[in-house]
Parts: structure tokens; C-alpha cells; sequence
């Protein structure tokens, strides 16, 4: 607020936060069947958008078979004694951000 006694003008301060990329994109792996496969991906900050791990075009979530874990800006996604099932493409999406191997 400015105020010169008969004059006033305020106006307002509106932050948004900065929207997370992915500064280090996933990796190609390959493992043997029976194996674990461990994906990871940095993202540039902290998101508080939603991050979300896909097989294919299966969502996927943390269970016995996929541990989904995130430190920091580090994410990761370990699937669990693979199978030649699990061949194809994993990808990482945040916001309009996507990686994929």
C-alpha cells in the first residue's frame, strides 16, 4: 500500500513455485531373469506435483513386485526379479516432463 494521505494504490505479490525437471534421465538397463532392475532420475528440485512411474502404459505403484522410492529430488523404481515379461519401455513423469528407456 502507498498511501500519500489523499491518494492510495496497493497492489499484490503473487510467487509461484518453479514447476520440477528432470536433470538426470533414466538409463537403458539390462538384467538377467530373476534379477532386480533398478531405474533412477534426478529432478532439478523437490516436486510437489505428482511423480508417477509407468511400464509401458501402466501406472505403476509401490507393492511385493515394484519399490518405488523417492530421497530428495532422487527418484527411483527397482522391479523386482524381472521376468521376460517386464521387457519394454519405463518411464518417469512429472508434470509435463516425461523420460523414458
Amino acid at each position: 500500500i502507498c498511501d500519500t494521505g489523499d491518494q492510495q494504490t496497493t497492489a499484490a505479490v503473487l510467487v509461484k513455485e518453479p514447476e520440477a525437471t528432470i536433470v538426470e534421465m533414466l538409463k537403458d538397463v539390462t538384467s538377467y531373469e530373476g534379477e532386480d532392475a533398478v531405474f533412477e532420475c534426478r529432478l532439478s528440485r523437490e516436486a510437489n506435483q505428482d511423480a508417477q512411474w509407468f511400464l509401458g502404459d501402466v501406472p505403476l505403484q509401490s507393492n511385493e513386485m515394484n519399490e518405488i522410492r523417492v530421497q530428495g529430488t532422487s527418484h527411483s523404481l527397482i522391479l523386482r526379479k524381472v521376468t521376460l515379461e517386464d521387457c519394454g519401455s519405463i518411464s518417469f513423469k512429472v508434470g509435463q516432463h516425461v523420460s523414458v528407456a
